[in-house]
């Protein structure tokens, strides 16, 4: 058994916990309750309040935080190491070469070169994920995926092998397939003959009479592939390639999912049209600054076009949201530590809440086939769990502690202020509050002052006059408390026209967190923070 005061920042004292005094988002789009959950060996038992419990059973006092199910990680290599390169026989032939040199072996399988003690997978689980899709490294067939809990580092606990079969359009070094026009070629040329392999085991299955087939242990690990009982899951790195993903399921029908899709502005239709599982890295470029008074115009074009990627990059998840195209977020390549500050700004360009909750949690474990057991907080499903100081799409949101395969690993947060338990200001938004906020003209901020009489709401806001010298002030309009969502718009005057900017965020205590939509130029995070009263 570990102690809690385990280096490791795991523990594991007992197989039996309740979680109490948190406020728990059972599924997205739910509200925080204040519920309890009690766990045994793994798997959630209960959830509800005054929850009766076996002696013994330790308890894990949550203090107002917020607990999520699990984030899966919907593909990841964290602890994937490269198997070795075989060596190439005294005949090799470059044009045909064997299929293991080739880069194809879609018989090996992930989980025999993961390590769970690597740091990648533990920087995994601090940014949240507690389990992951996990993707083997190699070429163009390099093998199955597995679904891997980010539990106990002495052994890999596979909730589920053979998940998919991986493809890349990545060609071999100095040999056949070597370009993405190869694999393509190759790539039917394994489908199709996996499919006459098949057919010919079968008929010597129902006549024993005629010579048995010779089956090669790809076309063995591709049976399921050809059967459509096995997802291809394709990376692509832009919209080329998921054009040529696509095109071969078109052509030969297999089930397709598609990893690291980018470049959506282009491809939406397609996706959409094809009902396309699509899986998004959560990572975006260096944000562009804003050109200098003194830039030429040139300079400026340059800078707008940079903006305009950016901007592209930053709307790719709400732009699937909107079309209803199933996807979720995997690392890849990528840090995940990464992941949640990128996931805040899809969500400040516009991407709802709900959608990205859905992106780390339900919508993963329904494209790999184990929603069944996985992505909410209700009784039979795993207990895994992601556990935040406040909401965690909020900028002042800090993970706490991360629940998974049993064990609970804690993690040192730094001292900031806690939100309320039902997400609404504890003494109300009447009074002055700082804010700060962002656009492409760089950061600025001011005051926002808020009273109140009888059921209505009034106030002024000052800002960085655009025609400089010093502040501006107008009027807060159309003022709107809620739940804990506080909405009004203001009017702004630059350079002769009239500007309608709205606010809109949730506030948590003396926080606010939400974003500032200017007509025509775009939406930019906003955050405010209310002075104490005297």
């Amino acid at each position: 058994m570990l102690a809690q005061s385990d280096p490791s920042a795991k523990r594991r004292v007992t197989a039996s916990y309740l979680l109490k005094g948190g406020y728990v988002v059972t599924a997205p789009g739910r509200s925080p309750e204040a519920l309890e959950i009690h766990i045994h060996e793994g798997l959630i038992e209960q959830v509800g309040k005054n929850l009766k419990v076996p002696t013994g059973t330790q308890t894990l006092q949550l203090d107002s935080l917020y607990i999520y199910a699990g984030f899966l990680d919907a593909a990841s290599y964290a602890g994937v190491s490269t198997p070795p390169a075989g060596e190439r026989p005294s005949n090799f032939d470059y044009t045909s070469p064997p299929d293991e040199l080739a880069g194809i072996s879609p018989w090996m399988d992930v989980t025999d070169f993961m390590d769970m003690r690597n740091q990648a997978i533990k920087d995994a689980r601090k940014a949240g994920f507690t389990l992951g899709h996990m993707i083997p490294q190699g070429g163009m067939m390099p093998g199955k995926s597995a679904l891997v809990v980010f539990g106990e580092e002495d052994r890999i606990n596979s909730v589920r092998k053979e998940v998919t079969a991986v493809a890349k359009f990545r060609g071999a070094r100095g040999m056949y397939p070597g370009t993405p026009l190869g694999v393509m070629a190759k790539f039917r040329d394994l489908y199709k003959n996996t499919e006459l392999a098949a057919r010919h085991e079968r008929l010597f299955a129902n006549a024993g009479n005629m010579q048995r087939p010779e089956v090669t242990k790809t076309q063995r690990a591709l049976f399921p592939v050809v059967d459509q009982q096995l997802t291809v899951a394709f990376q692509v790195s832009n919209d080329l390639e998921a054009r040529r993903a696509m095109r071969l399921q078109k052509e030969l029908g297999f089930n397709l999912m598609l990893l690291g899709v980018d470049d959506v502005a282009y491809l939406v239709d397609e996706l959409k049209a094809a009902k396309m599982r699509v899986v998004l890295k959560p990572a975006l470029p260096k944000e562009p600054k804003a050109a200098g008074d003194d830039a030429s115009e040139e300079v400026q074009a340059r800078l707008d076009k940079v903006q305009e990627a950016y901007t592209q990059k930053v709307k790719q998840a709400a732009t699937l949201a909107d079309n209803g195209i199933l996807f979720a977020f995997g690392t890849m390549e990528t840090k995940a530590g990464e992941a949640l500050p990128a996931i805040r700004k899809m969500v400040a360009a516009g991407l709802k809440e709900e959608a990205a909750l859905a992106a780390l949690t339900t919508n993963p474990a329904r494209m790999l086939g184990v929603d069944n057991f996985i992505g909410r907080i209700e009784k039979g499903k795993l207990a895994n769990f992601t556990i935040s100081t406040a909401p965690i799409f909020s900028e002042e949101a800090q993970i706490k502690h991360v629940i998974a395969d049993g064990f609970v690993y804690d993690y040192e947060v730094s001292q900031k202020k806690k939100a309320s338990g039902n997400g609404q200001a504890a003494p109300g938004i009447t009074g002055e509050w700082t804010y700060e906020s962002t656009t492409p003209a760089g950061s600025g901020g001011g005051t926002m002052t808020i009273s109140r009489e009888g059921e209505s709401y009034s106030g002024t806001i000052t800002y960085d006059d655009p025609a400089g010298g010093g502040k501006a002030s107008a009027s807060m309009q159309n003022i709107e408390f809620n739940e804990g969502k506080l909405r009004f718009s203001f009017d702004v005057s630059a350079a002769g026209m009239e500007l309608q900017v709205r606010v809109s965020g949730d506030v948590a205590g003396s926080n606010f967190t939400g974003t500032m939509n200017i007509a025509d130029f775009g939406t930019f995070p906003l955050s405010a923070e209310k002075k104490p009263t005297l």
